[in-house]
């Protein structure tokens, strides 16, 4: 199977759950941000720009703990920042653990090696380690030499130690997809056990920060279907888990609509709305941020910071919730998990 029943359940009966009770709007991934410290400046990364002012704070670990129990979603992504710069990790991901959630645990990968000692391997855990190309491309994209290598030795190091790992690549205008089609070739054989994709999509925190350097690498939505029209057909023989629906509207072959809802942002400033990329104002609430926004008023061809938006982010959600389905999208999904 792609992902663990555990986890496929879990999804599926919260869905049913949800639907059941005809609840419009209900969250499927946590976004848990601790922290947005970082030991790195990647260039499309906006968190250390947007949140300059709070980079040295932090939730604590029963901050992160109520929000969890506050939003109910059965996954919880910890991201930043770099989480394991977070001093208790450990405990979080023990608490969140204990919760009966599943945790994709984001990371550079570049403290695995050093902090792994904390964790115990779990089908409810994955170490997500972020890379965007082989050594020189990465590198440059981190902008830091020796960072692929740190990263790739932590991988190995959690696979020998029983952990499941996966990889979250960034397709910029400029990235070489054959390049990309080695790199997953290459983490196949480490052992690796799942890759995710999303476009590089600029938005204002990085604009703001590096106007021109924006404009090289990020893509329009013309820019993405071109680009993932051809990653659809050279990447389809890994095991991508990034869902077959969704790979079909970045390649242009159907409409979703955003469902940002879906995967809501907790960080050291509140709730962040109205989602992971845009940044309008926090709420000290989940609720408060579901029931105050006004989320008809974005998404594309509303609000032009949506137009060129394709992240998976705001997507993804939408293929697991079948909005703007089609006859046999059931059947292709679970094909999908099952293979």
């Amino acid at each position: 199977m792609r992902f663990p029943l555990s986890l496929t359940m879990s999804m599926a009966g919260h869905i049913a759950k949800h639907k059941i009770m005809r609840t419009r709007r209900f969250p499927l991934v946590l976004m848990l941000e601790p922290l947005h410290a970082c030991n790195l400046t990647c260039t499309g990364c906006g968190r250390i720009r947007e949140y300059s002012d709070t980079i040295k704070e932090k939730l604590t670990v029963e901050e992160c703990l109520a929000s969890v129990d506050e939003c109910g979603a059965p996954i919880v992504s910890i991201c930043g920042g770099e989480p394991f710069i977070y001093p208790d990790l450990g405990k979080l991901v023990q608490g969140i653990l204990q919760r009966r959630k599943h945790i994709y645990l984001c990371t550079n990968g570049m403290f695995i090696r050093k902090r792994l000692h904390e964790f115990k391997p779990s089908n409810r855990l994955f170490i997500n380690v972020h890379l965007d190309g082989l050594e020189e491309t990465h590198d440059l994209c981190v902008e830091r030499k020796g960072v692929f290598r740190q990263a790739i030795d932590g991988i190995r190091y959690a696979k020998k130690a029983g952990f499941l790992v996966c990889t979250n690549t960034t397709i910029y205008k400029e990235t070489d997809l054959d390049e990309i089609d080695r790199l997953f070739a290459f983490l196949t054989k480490l052992g690796v056990d799942g890759f995710m994709l999303s476009p590089a999509y600029g938005y204002a925190a990085v604009h703001e920060t590096n106007p021109n350097g924006a404009a090289e690498i990020f893509m329009t939505r013309d820019d993405i279907r071109a680009k993932f029209k051809e990653a659809e057909k050279l990447l389809r023989k890994y095991r991508l888990m990034t869902s077959p629906v969704y790979l079909e509207f970045l390649s242009g072959k159907r409409e979703l609509s955003c469902t940002a809802w879906g995967n809501p942002t907790r960080n050291v400033r509140g709730w962040k709305g109205p989602c992971y990329l845009i940044t309008d104002r926090h709420y000290a609430t989940y609720a408060e941020l579901i029931n105050s926004t006004d989320w008809d008023r974005y998404g594309y061809g509303k609000d032009a910071r949506c137009e060129h938006c394709m992240v998976h982010c705001g997507y993804e959600p939408s293929a697991a919730l079948g909005v703007n389905s089609k006859f046999g999208d059931g059947f292709k999904m679970l094909m999908w998990q099952l293979s």
